[in-house]
């Protein structure tokens, strides 16, 4: 993940060490923060293949993908299903990342298209697409568009974090908990992955 390792703190990490347990979490892994990543589409495609799969075996499939293919919406299109799944991804991820290809190539989509869009609107142009799902959608949110305010709840890291570190065991606990943390609550969801690791 496109995570930055700052220096110093900035406001984001002023207003999520008002948290106790979020204070605890800053001050043993640094100050964390998200940026951006320069090619929305790869970003977007490096989290479908990460779907509901282990990390280390999506690292695997995007090292095979990346060395096989340039990873553009035009490359994507112009592979063979077959040729993607000797890669590794499964039958219904080829066909996700050309539905993806296919829409972002018709739409001349890139990282300014989304600048003026709200996060509710991002996730709704994502989520129309086949193979997007929340998950997904807030992925790109976040390590594609680098946009601070987003809790990734269906997220099972994420979740078993909350669990651990508040006690919380349903979504809705979870999300209610962090309405504290906003508008920084992609940062705070940094920190939850980091206590997993």
């Amino acid at each position: 993940m496109p995570v930055e390792e700052l220096a110093h703190p900035t406001a984001a990490h002023e207003h999520l060490q008002t948290d106790p347990t979020m204070a605890e979490l800053v001050s043993q892994h640094g100050y964390l923060g998200v940026e951006p990543a320069a090619d929305p589409f790869r970003r977007l495609l490096k989290s479908i293949v990460r779907q509901q799969v282990s990390m280390a075996a999506a690292e695997a499939t995007w090292e095979r993908l990346t060395a096989a293919f340039e990873v553009t919406p035009a490359a994507m299109l112009a592979a063979e299903p077959a040729a993607l799944q000797a890669v590794g991804l499964s039958e219904a991820k080829s066909e996700y990342v050309r539905s993806v290809a296919r829409v972002f190539q018709d739409r001349g989509w890139s990282r300014s298209s989304f600048e003026k869009l709200d996060n509710r609107a991002v996730m709704d142009s994502l989520t129309d697409i086949r193979g997007i799902g929340p998950w997904t959608a807030k992925m790109f949110l976040q390590f594609g568009l680098g946009r601070e305010d987003v809790f990734p709840v269906e997220d099972l890291g994420v979740r078993r974090a909350m669990t651990e570190l508040y006690g919380d065991e349903t979504r809705d606990a979870m999300t209610e908990r962090t309405t504290t943390w906003a508008p920084y609550r992609s940062i705070g969801s940094l920190y939850l992955w980091r206590a997993q690791d």
